[in-house]
């Protein structure tokens, strides 16, 4: 494969990555409670994107995350303002949910500047630090890799992501715990998850005949031409 084309594989993980980050930008809006801990419904799907982030920087490297990363970005934000719009045109006369629907995705805004903000630090850190350990270990101890990444990256989004959406809304202490139980919680599915990612890693490996190490390249988050 041509170091400036893309494959199915590549593609596939792409669309996944994007669907990912726009519904788990809707289910940011809902706070759950599992037992004493509470998060957002983002959770349940949120963690994907981080774990095909793994695969990609992993497969293909950081200039082919760096794309992704900023399409899962400007779909995000299509998606924000397309239900702005949504929000803002007139309701049928006969419609009786049109308060109902402002409540819950009147908030997509404020949510989507934390998510948007948190999505590129943490998703940013994550590659790079795949990445960077991917050159270090020559390509060795990719589980590793995949969960020191996650927790960083995943700590970053979240220290980035909850002031932003809740401060104001959520008592302090409260935002406090978001923050640590939702990181926690996200590294603990990547690490579940270990065993399945690790099988889709070599396969993709091996029939897209890719395994890219970033020796020698731009880290450069803007340089999104270079792929």
């Amino acid at each position: 494969m041509e170091n400036n084309k893309v494959s199915v594989p590549f593609m596939v993980m792409g669309i996944v990555f994007c669907v990912c980050l726009v519904v788990s930008n809707i289910l940011e809006t809902k706070l759950i409670q599992m037992g004493p801990i509470t998060a957002t419904a983002g959770l349940i799907v949120f963690p994907l994107s981080y774990i095909i982030n793994d695969c990609i920087a992993e497969v293909w490297g950081f200039k082919k995350a760096r794309l992704i990363i900023w399409a899962g970005f400007a779909m995000n934000f299509l998606a924000v303002l397309f239900i702005q719009i949504a929000i803002h045109l007139p309701g049928a006369h006969f419609w009786e949910h049109q308060d109902a629907f402002a409540t819950i995705f009147g908030s997509t805004p404020r949510i989507a500047v934390a998510s948007l903000l948190a999505f590129l630090v943490g998703s940013f850190l994550n590659a790079y630090i795949m990445s960077k350990m991917k050159v270090m270990t020559k390509g060795k101890y990719f589980s590793l890799r995949a969960v020191v990444s996650t927790l960083i990256g995943e700590s970053a989004d979240s220290l980035v992501f909850f002031p932003i959406a809740f401060a104001g809304i959520v008592p302090v202490e409260e935002l406090f715990l978001l923050i640590v139980t939702q990181a926690i919680l996200k590294s603990a599915y990547e690490f579940l998850i270990l065993p399945i990612t690790l099988k889709v890693v070599n396969y993709v490996k091996r029939i897209d005949k890719s395994d890219v190490y970033d020796t020698d390249i731009s880290y450069n988050i803007l340089k999104v031409k270079e792929v």
